[in-house]
């Protein structure tokens, strides 16, 4: 479980996060959603420790960030950024391997090998692992980086828009391998996520951010009404049922 007790970040006087409170239990995802610049992503940095808070406490898995030290905290909770981007050239393997740091310190044990070899083979990259990373396509390379952080084997995964430049297809993928991480491997996993259609369908639940506060929080289909997202986007928006769910639509 992930708690946030008043948590607030300053920028300027005009530019704030908070003060938020929310409750997000363990296990399942949970979609982080809301218009741009209402601090998604901050929010998310902060419950990774990656962006310290002016105010506030955050709790993951009963461990206060604020105090845990980081070689604890890191087999906790894993993050990753939008800007995750490593200039070396690595491969799919070598890369992965990365997520074992916290335990191995750069010394990769057999144990460690089995944990790379199946984060990789859960994300379907089996036959790609020899591969550099600049020989992939952007839906493969984003796999990698997320298998990189699935291999850190924390219980908690914090992902900051992971389909963003995503075509539709690589997407549906994506969000496939998430959901299985969730319901197969127990995994709480909160995501950053620009369209609600996906948070939809595949999230557990879904909080609602906006200029800097936390608006609404709630079951997609509590989420996914006209009114509420008209309020949340500030542009009209209808909800209709589809085969899979609610979906939401823009005009």
């Amino acid at each position: 479980m992930i708690t946030l007790t008043s948590v607030a970040k300053s920028y300027s006087s005009e530019v704030a996060i908070g003060p938020v409170d929310l409750t997000i239990p363990a296990g399942g995802i949970t979609a982080l959603v809301g218009p741009n610049g209402a601090g998604k992503s901050t929010l998310l940095t902060m419950i990774g420790r990656l962006l310290a808070m002016d105010e506030g406490a955050i709790e993951v898995a009963g461990l206060d960030i604020a105090t845990t030290p980081s070689k604890d905290l890191a087999k906790i909770v894993s993050i990753l950024r939008q800007e995750n981007h490593f200039v070396a050239r690595l491969t799919v393997r070598q890369l992965v391997g990365f997520g074992r740091f916290p335990y191995s310190r750069g010394r990769l044990t057999l144990g460690d090998e089995e944990i790379v070899s199946r984060s990789i083979d859960f994300l379907g990259m089996g036959e790609l692992e020899g591969r550099y990373l600049d020989e992939l396509s952007g839906g493969q390379r984003q796999r990698a980086y997320v298998a990189m952080v699935l291999a850190q084997d924390t219980d908690c995964l914090l992902l900051d828009e992971p389909l963003n430049n995503l075509d539709m297809q690589h997407s549906v993928q994506m969000m496939h391998h998430l959901r299985r991480a969730a319901t197969e491997l127990g995994r709480t996993i909160v995501i950053v996520l620009h369209d609600v259609n996906f948070a939809s369908h595949y999230a557990d639940r879904i909080c609602a951010i906006k200029d800097g506060r936390i608006v609404h929080v709630g079951l997609p289909e509590e989420i996914m009404r006209g009114d509420v997202l008209t309020e949340i986007f500030d542009t009209p928006v209808d909800v209709v049922d589809g085969p899979r769910g609610r979906l939401a639509v823009y005009y």
